[in-house]
């Protein structure tokens, strides 16, 4: 299968951290186990562009890796606890996603933490202005994830708190008819 080359690249990495490539062939083969079809040439560039290095294994193989970007650095959980205790004024569950409401232009600093927090069951975010929507692992589910983030939050501060313990924040549907936002 033809794919493009950051389709490419983004499998690339994926398979360097999934476990030890230790040359351009096996990578081929890897890739093309997928369905990918790529030369060692090309393999070859891409590896350069990802800017991987070889690495040496306890053994004394040597294996490709990948520098960690500032991107993929995990966020120490206290900087995320911040993040969401300041930023998150309001979370609702349905199914497998999460919507999560931040005070107007703040959503980006909400999802990137979230992104980078290496959090059990968080596929990936999608942020707009004031929202963030989560897409979590239907085995860990959307309300389960509310929970865990609520507990990140940790208790109100301040009168009027919902069901949920939190001013602002509930589960989809506890606060009033449907459609209707809290703020």
């Amino acid at each position: 299968m033809r794919v493009t080359k950051h389709q490419r690249q983004h499998r690339i990495a994926r398979l360097l951290e999934a476990g030890p490539v230790t040359n351009q062939a096996q990578l081929v083969e890897l890739l093309a186990a997928e369905g990918i079809e790529a030369t060692q040439t090309t393999v070859s560039r891409d590896l350069e562009e990802l800017g991987a290095v070889k690495v040496r294994l306890p053994g004394g193989e040597s294996a490709y890796a990948l520098a960690e970007l500032p991107t993929r650095q995990i966020v120490p959980s206290e900087h995320l606890r911040r993040v969401l205790g300041e930023w998150v004024v309001e979370l609702a569950a349905s199914g497998n996603l999460v919507v999560v409401r931040t005070p107007p232009g703040c959503a980006h600093v909400v999802a990137s933490a979230l992104d980078r927090s290496a959090m059990p069951g968080l596929l990936g975010t999608v942020a707009g202005d004031d929202t963030v929507l989560l897409v979590v692992a239907e085995e860990h589910g959307g309300v389960a994830m509310v929970e865990r983030l609520q507990a990140l939050i940790g208790p109100a501060r301040g009168g009027g708190a919902t069901r949920s313990g939190r001013p602002g924040m509930s589960e989809a549907g506890s606060d009033g008819p449907p459609g209707q936002q809290r703020r």
